[in-house]
């Protein structure tokens, strides 16, 4: 495999950063990671595509893409609207997305959004963000400012030695193993004074002000025109999420996988889901 190509793109002052692998005539497939991954997510499966021209962001707030402005909430739709600006950087009037997780979520607001712009959907362990009830969103942005204000306070807690991050990446909630914690903090982790820290923002770790209701996230899987896989994990704790949204989506390839939430970063899963994208490009 060529060595990845690293770059970025200005969105009005706002560095994103980007990593591309494979062939660069190759088809495109934009890639957008999990909440606190970043584009090295997508390494193990970048091996297995090599003809692919796969593209993935470091989104806003991870790994070495600038934060938002202080105070700025990370709000799931203003992704969108980053990814949105990356296609239009890179050209791309068209294109496949690959997405996992807090990724998925963002990839089927934009699919929902601009069915004309994206070919086709490929989902790993989720589809769409969590929804609430209505008559609970009060208490929810409630709680969610005041927890919002202490974790600004406090920041991120530095590590004295890499080891020590990195087994706290590997045995974390989402476990991955020693060769994925080291692509993911090549990304995600830099030497200060005080020891080793995340560079991801810490005001990620706040929950949204602003959540979306069920008739709001079916109105966005009934607008996707476009055929979509979704690849769940067996291992992870979503599945029982998506059921009910499944018949919402016009033309849905359903796959059960044998793999963590980070099925993509364990060779036998990769391995398949490369075979899936293959199939499809």
């Amino acid at each position: 495999m060529s060595d990845p190509r690293e770059y970025h793109i200005d969105l009005d002052g706002r560095r994103l950063a980007v990593v591309e692998w494979g062939d660069p005539q190759g088809t495109p497939l934009v890639a957008l990671h999990g909440w606190l991954d970043n584009a090295a997510s997508f390494t193990l499966l970048a091996q297995r595509l090599p003809d692919v021209r796969l593209i993935a962001p470091d989104l806003a707030g991870h790994g070495r893409s600038d934060h938002r402005a202080p105070g700025q909430p990370y709000y799931i739709w203003d992704n969108v609207a980053d990814v949105l600006a990356l296609l239009d950087a890179l050209e791309l009037k068209q294109v496949a997305l690959l997405a996992h997780s807090m990724g998925a979520s963002i990839a089927t607001l934009l699919a929902g959004a601009f069915p004309e712009r994206i070919s086709q959907l490929m989902l790993l362990d989720g589809l769409a963000p969590r929804t609430y009830a209505a008559d609970t969103l009060p208490e929810q942005m409630a709680a969610a400012l005041k927890k919002g204000k202490r974790i600004r306070r406090r920041g991120w807690r530095p590590y004295s030695s890499f080891n020590d991050a990195l087994q706290a990446r590997m045995s974390g909630r989402y476990p991955v193993s020693r060769e994925a914690a080291n692509w993911l903090l090549a990304r995600s982790l830099e030497h200060r004074p005080e020891g080793w820290v995340w560079r991801h923002d810490i005001a990620l770790s706040q929950p949204s002000v602003v959540r979306l209701c069920n008739e709001q996230i079916a109105a966005f899987l009934q607008r996707l025109s476009m055929p979509v896989l979704l690849m769940m994990a067996e291992r992870g704790d979503e599945i029982d999420g998506v059921q009910p949204l499944l018949k919402l989506v016009p033309e849905l390839t359903y796959r059960v996988l044998d793999g963590g939430h980070h099925m993509h970063l364990e060779d036998a899963p990769a391995a398949l889901i490369a075979g899936l994208i293959r199939e499809r490009l």
